[in-house]
């Protein structure tokens, strides 16, 4: 395949460039020499192309995976721990490259990529000491002359099937949990952004991960998503993606009755309190917005600002919005990136004119100023009802709207209009509203005067179609380890239920 000379002029390590499936520690090509090319949003150029897999070559990763189980499962969690550190030491060691990688692939800028290889590598540290405190649990015995109690044990295979707005993070944190628990893994990575998942491979290889326990599968989204989700010796799914997508894999599990865990859509609140700096506010608000050129589950969809201060905020929010520089990721002093691909383009533009069709105010959003096909100016708009798309949509976009209210009350029946209950923001200094709010949010996190909300010690996840069970913290490891109950009886006994 041919190598992109842009990458490799930029890497200090080209060899964390593959374009190649990863399966049982082998890199591997599809039998039918299908390929798919892999773009650079920002400037369109080719950056390389990765095989797609046959449907046999998937469940050769199963295979590979099941053989490999056996021995990974009989580990000492601390051994786990020693491996899971190691990869570790080789991510934060090319965090550069890394970042370098995921900005041309994604279009994030340059800092927001360092950010997110950091990010992404304290999940594997996180997760390889708390696979060493999956602590089962003794049980007080109702059971004349016997012990009870609890052990925790891997679940077994786990499919990973990550998006591309987080190439590299999402993966380290369902990974990290799945391998510490003891269970190896089957990563399908975005076909938009598989050489952040491959570069992962490249140095779990160099860690010494065993063959078979860290596999990347690329293929046709559908056929791959498919054939692990009826695989019966696949145990468990973990999926983050939009709700729509959520609801068919969850369909197609059914049948092998696996643990599925789902991280889907957001339609994230950003809530201002009268009592509030309009200037403070817009200022975190902005930032709440922008974050991944608004292609971010946790980016602020709704701003509620009291009316009270609501002119004055908007006023703030626009001149700040205004500094934000748009360009390519890796070009100094640039804010927001590209959007991924041309459709996203597209939907941004009508989720627009929508809201404008509807009766919104465009304050400000000029077009004609992008540098590039892929790129989408900051807009905002004021006036957005719950009619309009940009209301009851995830636009993923950096489309800001923004809508006066008048009181608590109200404010928290518009925050929870919506199947979304992913993330919301709470910005007050009144402790009464602050718990008031807290409470009432129909979601599964709430931050409360702070942007960020997220890391390896936090339950991420949401409520409502926002997704089942969660990811990182003390509960994150559990979604890939299930509880063996045992009744211990003393010889010579009578038994009884």
């Amino acid at each position: 395949m041919k190598v992109s000379a842009t990458m490799t002029q930029r890497l200090d390590d080209p060899r964390l460039f593959r374009q190649y499936a990863y399966v049982d520690g082998k890199w591997t090509h599809g039998d039918a020499g299908r390929e798919e090319a892999v773009t650079d949003p920002a400037t369109g150029e080719v950056l390389g192309h990765i095989p797609w897999l046959e449907a046999d070559q998937i469940r050769g990763a199963v295979d590979a995976a099941e053989r490999a189980f056996v021995q990974w499962r009989a580990l000492r969690a601390d051994e786990r721990a020693d491996r899971l550190l190691a990869w570790y030491d080789l991510i934060q060691e090319n965090r550069e490259d890394l970042a370098i990688l995921m900005s041309m692939e994604q279009g994030k800028p340059l800092p927001d990529a360092r950010g997110e290889v950091e990010y992404g590598a304290s999940f594997i540290k996180w997760f390889a000491e708390q696979g060493k405190r999956t602590f089962g649990e003794t049980i007080p015995s109702h059971i004349p002359n016997a012990a009870l109690g609890t052990i925790k044990e891997p679940i077994g295979i786990a499919a990973l099937i990550t998006p591309w707005n987080f190439p590299l993070a999402m993966i380290t944190r369902k990974a990290g949990a799945a391998m510490a628990a003891g269970c190896p893994v089957i990563v399908k990575p975005a076909g938009e952004t598989p050489f952040s998942a491959l570069a992962l491979a490249e140095l779990a290889e160099r860690a010494s991960i065993p063959a078979g326990i860290f596999n990347v599968v690329l293929g046709e989204p559908a056929e791959v998503s498919s054939i692990l989700c009826k695989e019966e010796r696949v145990k468990a799914l973990s999926f983050t993606g939009s709700t729509r997508v959520g609801r068919l894999l969850l369909e197609q599990s059914a049948g092998t009755v696996k643990r599925v865990s789902l991280e889907l859509g957001g339609n994230a609140p950003f809530i201002v309190g009268p009592d509030m700096d309009p200037h403070e506010a817009a200022l975190a608000a902005v930032a709440a917005k922008f974050q991944t050129a608004g292609q971010d589950c946790l980016a602020a969809n709704r701003i509620l600002v009291h009316e009270s201060i609501h002119d004055a905020f908007v006023e703030h929010f626009a001149e700040r919005m205004a500094a934000l520089t748009v360009g390519n990721g890796l070009q100094s002093e640039v804010d927001l990136g590209p959007l991924i691909h041309g459709q996203a383009v597209e939907k941004a533009s009508s989720i627009v004119d929508d809201a404008i069709s509807r009766g919104a105010t465009l304050v400000a959003g000029d077009q004609s100023a992008a540098p590039g096909p892929n790129f989408f100016m900051p807009v905002l708009l004021t006036g957005v009802t719950r009619e309009m798309k940009v209301w009851r949509e995830e636009n993923f976009a950096p489309v800001a709207g923004i809508t006066a209210y008048s009181d608590d009350d109200e404010v928290i029946a518009m925050a929870n209009d919506t199947e979304y209950g992913l993330a919301a923001y709470v910005y007050t200094h009144d402790i009464r509203r602050i718990w008031k709010l807290m409470r009432a949010l129909e979601y599964g996190m709430v931050s409360v005067n702070s942007v960020k909300m997220t890391g390896p010690p936090i339950p991420f996840g949401g409520v409502k179609q926002s997704g089942l069970g969660r990811e990182g913290g003390v509960s994150g490891i559990d979604e890939y380890l299930e509880t063996k109950y045992y009744c211990l009886g003393a010889l010579g006994s009578v038994s009884g239920s």
